[in-house]
């Protein structure tokens, strides 16, 4: 194997939504005792999953499927307004990202004033369908820039985006820009809705690319801001993979490759990351360079269900 360096992109890995969302099961867990219910993955990482299940968290597909008086914790995605009503006879715990709590305030915002919303999003992912639960009537779906040229909302002279949190910037700037041209009146989130941390993930990829010949994300494929690491590397002819771990490291991708770059998606822990550095520790690369960056400073309180349970005002 030709790699002689490692360097680790910063910043990478958990942010403070998927932090404060796994820390909301931990707690849960060890108040109360399992089972502790979660309705679809607290965050989408395999391993996060697994290590909660081993503590006796149980993940469920539906709200339907827990017990009647359980303890239910929904996911940093979100959910609809209808999960919350089917979900009434549990004693439940939101987890929700505080940034995507926002957007579903700004798809209620904007129904209620009679705008036709237009969010810029992947179909079936399910923070998407969460927002679009809260305004149905409202809320038409783009996926693409052609999407964004074809759309025709009920209300042209009155619209308004918003977008997924853990989009693409690039693309998620492309079709703002079609969505601008066609409806010059669109209003906009007073802050976007691309989260701090999908936001420097990207930036912080794109710094690193011209020090290295390949990129390593480390996240699950169900992850869409992982997804999103490795499309910005291969939109600038950089190969990159997304790992779940370092056992999924391929070493024909290594071939000819001087330089690696590792970074984490969102909601990948460090330890996957000191994992897969051991992995080309053992194989005789001892030149790791950690990238510069400032530190994040975004935090969250957790879920307002679990400060009452503690006395905490």
């Amino acid at each position: 194997m030709g790699v002689r360096r490692l360097v680790l992109v910063a910043p990478r890995g958990y942010c403070a939504g998927v932090g404060r969302a796994v820390a909301a099961v931990e707690v849960a867990l060890d108040r109360w005792g399992p089972p502790i219910y979660v309705r679809k993955q607290i965050v989408h990482n395999g391993h996060v999953v697994r290590d909660l299940e081993s503590r006796g968290a149980i993940f469920v597909e539906s709200e339907e499927d827990v017990p009647v008086g359980a303890r239910l914790v929904f996911s940093a995605h979100g959910v609809s307004p209808a999960v919350r009503e089917r979900a009434r006879g549990h004693m439940t715990i939101d987890a929700t990202c505080p940034l995507v709590a926002k957007v579903h305030a700004e798809a209620r915002h904007y129904a209620a004033r009679g705008y036709s919303i237009v969010l810029v999003g992947h179909a079936g992912h399910e923070e998407v369908e969460g927002t679009m639960g809260e305004a149905p009537d409202h809320v038409v779906l783009v996926e693409t820039v052609e999407d964004a040229e074809r759309v025709q909302p009920p209300r042209p002279d009155r619209v308004a985006y918003l977008t997924q949190t853990t989009l693409s910037l690039d693309d998620t700037a492309a079709v703002v820009e079609v969505l601008r041209r066609r409806f010059p009146t669109i209003e906009a989130p007073r802050r976007e809705d691309i989260c701090y941390a999908t936001t420097n993930r990207q930036q912080a990829v794109k710094a690193i690319l011209g020090e290295i010949d390949l990129l390593l994300v480390i996240g699950s494929p169900n992850s869409s801001n992982s997804n999103r690491l490795v499309e910005v590397a291969r939109s600038r002819d950089i190969p990159a993979h997304l790992i779940d771990d370092e056992s999924e490291i391929d070493e024909t991708w290594l071939s000819g490759v001087a330089s690696v770059g590792v970074t984490a998606g969102a909601s990948a822990p460090e330890s996957l990351v000191d994992r897969v550095v051991s992995w080309f520790r053992r194989r005789g690369v001892d030149e790791i360079d950690t990238q510069d960056a400032d530190a994040e400073t975004v935090s969250f309180r957790g879920p307002v269900e679990l400060r009452r349970s503690s006395g905490a005002s």
